[in-house]
C-alpha cells in the first residue's frame, strides 16, 4: 500500500512540475513586432526573429517550433523550452447551415467567450468572411438591451485571447477536425477570415493595450495584412480613448449609438451619463477629420431598433440632425429578443420607414440581416451559453420579475 502511494505521489508531483513548466513558458501569440523583438533580444538572440516567428504563426499557422525551419536547431530548442504559441481552448463550436460559425472559448482561469463568423450572403463571389471578435468576459458597461452586459464583467482578454479567435476561425477551414491541428496542412495553409470587427463581449476601449496590439497584428505585412478599412472597432463611447486611438492606430471605427439624444441614450447606453452625445460626436469628428485627415472615411453608426422606444419617425430626424457633419454609414440592427428582455423588435415596416429617413437625409442606411439564428450567432446573443460569474444577471432577471408584479 506504501509503495502505491509513494509512486501515486512522484507521479503527481512529477505532473505538477511538468504543469509549472507549462505555466511558466513565454505565449509569443499576441505579441506585437516590438514585444516579439524584445523577446528575443531578451533570450540573446537578434530582433530579426521576431519577423520569421510571426511568419510562421499567422501566415502558416504553425505553433510547433520544431516546424519553424529557417530557424536554427538551438533556437528552435530554446523556443521549445521557454515558449510556447497557444491559442484559447475551444470547448464548442457550431456551424450554421447559412455558413456562420460560433465558438466558445475557454480562457485563462476557466471563463468562457464567444466568436462569430459571418460570410457575406454573395460569399461565393467576394469570399468576405467576417469575424466578430470579444476582448473582454462579459462587459461592464450594462446597455440595457444587451444580454451580454447582463452577465456582469469579470476581466479583460490577453492578446493572446483576442488574436487566438482570429487564429482558430482560419484554422477551422485547414482542418475537418477543429479540436485537433494534428492533420492541417501548414504549407497549403490559408487566411480565410477577410474582415474583422472588434464588436463581440466586452468594450474594446476598455482594454486598450490587448486590443490595439492585436489589430496592429491583423494590419501587419508580417502577419494578416488586413487593410485597414477590414479591422473595424466598435465602441459605445468611451470618449477619451477615441482619441488615444486616433493617435495610435488607423482603423475603421464604429460608434453603439442607439439613441438620438441624452435623455433616452442614458437609459440605453449608461456610459453616455458621463461622455454625453455632444462630446462623443466631438470625438468622432476628430477621428474622421483631425488626426491625419482620413480621406473618404466615414464612421459606422449601430442604432439597434427597439419597439416603440427608439424607432419613430421623430427619432429618425433627431438623428439626421445629430450626425450632420460627421461622415456616417448607418447600420439599423433589428433586436434580438433574449430571455426576460424588456424590449421587443421593431416592426419591419417601421425599420424599413426609419431607414428610408435617413435616406431622405442623404445617410447610407443599412439594415442588417439576421445570420445564424440556428446557433443563436445573431447581434445582442454573444451572450449565449456563457457562464454568469457574476450576480447581476440574476439581479437584473429578479428586478423584471418585481415589475411585472406591480
Amino acid at each position: 500500500m506504501s509503495t502505491i502511494t509513494t509512486a501515486q505521489n512522484s507521479a503527481r508531483a512529477n505532473s505538477i512540475t511538468l504543469l509549472d513548466e507549462a505555466k511558466a513558458k513565454t505565449n509569443l501569440l499576441g505579441m506585437t513586432q516590438a514585444q516579439l523583438s524584445d523577446y528575443f533580444k531578451s533570450i540573446g538572440e537578434k530582433p530579426f526573429r521576431a519577423t520569421q516567428v510571426i511568419k510562421w504563426i499567422y501566415q502558416h499557422g504553425v505553433t510547433d517550433f520544431e516546424q519553424m525551419t529557417n530557424l536554427s536547431k538551438s533556437l528552435r530548442d530554446k523556443l521549445m523550452f521557454n515558449a510556447c504559441v497557444t491559442p484559447p481552448k475551444v470547448i464548442h463550436r457550431q456551424y450554421s447551415d447559412d455558413g456562420t460559425r460560433k465558438w466558445v472559448f475557454e480562457v485563462t482561469g476557466g471563463s468562457l467567450v464567444e466568436t462569430v463568423l459571418i460570410p457575406a450572403d454573395d460569399s461565393k463571389v467576394d469570399g468576405r468572411k467576417t469575424l466578430c471578435i470579444s476582448s473582454q468576459v462579459g462587459c461592464a458597461l450594462d446597455c440595457s438591451f444587451c444580454s451580454t452586459g447582463k452577465q456582469g464583467f469579470e476581466r479583460d482578454l490577453s492578446a493572446a485571447e483576442i488574436i487566438g479567435q482570429l487564429w482558430v476561425a482560419n484554422a477551422s477551414y485547414m482542418s475537418d477536425d477543429n479540436d485537433s491541428l494534428a492533420d492541417i496542412d501548414h504549407s497549403a495553409w490559408e487566411n480565410k477570415v477577410t474582415n474583422v470587427v472588434m464588436m463581440g463581449m466586452g468594450e474594446p476601449l476598455l482594454n486598450y493595450d490587448p486590443v490595439v496590439g492585436s489589430m496592429a497584428l491583423m494590419l501587419s505585412d508580417h502577419a494578416y495584412g488586413l487593410s485597414k478599412r477590414r479591422v473595424t472597432l466598435s465602441t459605445s463611447g468611451v470618449v477619451p480613448k477615441m482619441y488615444e486611438l486616433a493617435q495610435d492606430i488607423d482603423v475603421a471605427l464604429a460608434i453603439s449609438l442607439h439613441a438620438p439624444n441624452d435623455e433616452l441614450r442614458n437609459e440605453l447606453v449608461p456610459i453616455n451619463k458621463k461622455y454625453p452625445l455632444a462630446e462623443l460626436i466631438a470625438a468622432a469628428k476628430h477621428y474622421v477629420y483631425d488626426v491625419n485627415p482620413r480621406h473618404k472615411k466615414h464612421v459606422t453608426i449601430e442604432y439597434v431598433m427597439l419597439d416603440g422606444v427608439n424607432d419613430s419617425d421623430a427619432h429618425a430626424y433627431e438623428l439626421a440632425a445629430l450626425l450632420e457633419g460627421l461622415p456616417s454609414k448607418i447600420n439599423l440592427i433589428p433586436f434580438n429578443p433574449f430571455p426576460h428582455a424588456p424590449y421587443d423588435k421593431s416592426s419591419n415596416n417601421r425599420i424599413h420607414a426609419f431607414s428610408n429617413i435617413l435616406s431622405q437625409a442623404g445617410f447610407v442606411c443599412t439594415i442588417r440581416q439576421t445570420r445564424g439564428d440556428d446557433i443563436d450567432a445573431a447581434c445582442g446573443q454573444l451572450v449565449g451559453q456563457v457562464a454568469d460569474r457574476t450576480r447581476r444577471s440574476a439581479k437584473w432577471q429578479q428586478s423584471i420579475k418585481d415589475r411585472s408584479a406591480i
